[in-house]
């Protein structure tokens, strides 16, 4: 089906503007099945989406006309060989949304307009995955990045960089007397909660560990996050706290999750009651997505998945040749810790940005951040090659 220029939105056709202008090709594809209507009933009323159907032809119409509005592409037909279901491809450019969604370099701009980051984890175990998140955060443009750990990880943390604003605020059981937990917990939320409404986005996990105490009390931050409607980005072992607990995200449209191997076989489990399905990802993706409410999922591989029930996309832009024996390890590993800073940072410019209104930004957060990543390491790897450590991924985020 061929969709002409003129029957498009203003909206759409400065997007392909925008996409014409590229020099890179494009980047990423989006799936969508032939499933019937979309479902919407299980989000909250405030952020459904409008859609009515008097057909199935209207309903295939309307999906076509979101893919456009969202992605800017022209739409093409293939058979699930699986399936034998018509499955529809959009692709478009990864680097036109990073654009369209990345705030100008504005000198009437104050400081903070560009997102606020806070990352909720680092114990005295884990030092490293808080601080790489956060300085991602800020190495990718956003303006301030938090870092909420406990008192032992803080002193770390603040050696690491001054850039960092730190808040030794979590507690861990060893720490904390049987009777005085209900106390100190309540202590701990209100220390966070009270800086809750200047963040754009919440990273929560990176060095969080397993402490049960510790993990009661970022359940209620998470519940408070959602309750000011504060985007969240789960990953590390508030993907273990989620997954034993999934009505901390279930049905929230602005939760992302980020799983590597490991936690997505254990999500797939939980709530599938089956074992990964490689050669129908994208459907099982879907599907995951689909009962938890319509959260989106970035499930990081040799391409990058993303869906939050509705369509699913495909990221596979540059990355790595080195992938076993090591890119692997960096991929699933440290280098995921800043896979969510750096959708966290896009996730906020998305929901600020007039550009991605009729989009859903929380999609184009993920395929942003999941492409900048990706060129990073692809930078990182010309010059480190198998020497390659997170911190020289780091150093390349942002670079041409």
């Amino acid at each position: 089906m061929q969709i002409q220029p003129s029957t498009q939105s203003p909206a759409t056709l400065r997007f392909l503007a925008a996409i014409s202008t590229g020099t890179i090709q494009l980047g990423f594809t989006l799936f969508k099945l032939n499933t019937g209507p979309l479902n919407e009933s299980v989000r909250p009323v405030e952020h459904r989406r409008n859609y009515s159907f008097a057909s199935s032809t209207v309903a295939v119409l309307r999906r076509q006309s979101f893919l456009i509005r969202a992605l800017g592409g022209g739409i093409h037909h293939k058979v699930d060989s699986t399936t034998g279901s018509i499955m529809q491809e959009t692709e478009a450019d990864a680097v036109s949304i990073i654009r369209a969604i990345t705030p100008t370099l504005d000198p009437t701009r104050h400081k903070g307009q560009a997102g606020r980051i806070a990352v909720i984890g680092g114990c005295r175990e884990y030092t490293g995955a808080p601080y790489f998140a956060a300085i991602s955060a800020l190495k990718i443009g956003a303006d301030l990045s938090h870092v909420f750990c406990t008192k032992d990880a803080a002193p770390i943390i603040k050696s690491y960089s001054p850039e960092l604003i730190v808040h030794p605020v979590l507690e861990e059981s060893y720490s904390v007397r049987e009777e005085e937990r209900k106390q100190v917990s309540v202590k701990v939320v209100a220390e966070v909660d009270k800086w809750m409404e200047r963040f754009d986005c919440l990273v929560v996990g990176p060095g969080l560990g397993r402490d049960p105490f510790l993990l009661d009390c970022v359940s209620e931050i998470m519940k408070h996050a959602r309750h000011s409607n504060v985007p969240i980005v789960v990953d590390g072992d508030a993907l273990f706290l989620v997954t034993n607990n999934l009505d901390l995200v279930h049905g929230y449209p602005l939760a992302v999750l980020t799983p590597n191997v490991n936690e997505y076989k254990r999500l797939v489990q939980k709530v599938l009651k089956c074992e990964v399905d490689d050669a129908d990802a994208h459907k099982q993706l879907s599907s995951l997505s689909k009962q938890i409410g319509g959260v989106t999922i970035l499930r990081k591989g040799r391409s990058d998945l993303i869906s939050d029930g509705d369509l699913v996309n495909s990221v596979s832009i540059y990355g790595s040749p080195r992938r076993c024996g090591g890119q692997g390890d960096i991929l699933s590993g440290s280098v995921f810790l800043f896979v969510c800073a750096s959708v966290a940072v896009f996730l906020s410019w998305a929901h600020r940005d007039s550009v991605a209104a009729d989009r859903n930004p929380t999609i184009l957060g993920c395929i942003a951040g999941s492409a900048l990543l990706r060129k990073a390491v692809s930078l990182a790897f010309e010059t480190r090659k198998r020497a390659t450590l997170t911190t020289d991924i780091i150093e390349c985020l942002g670079r041409r």
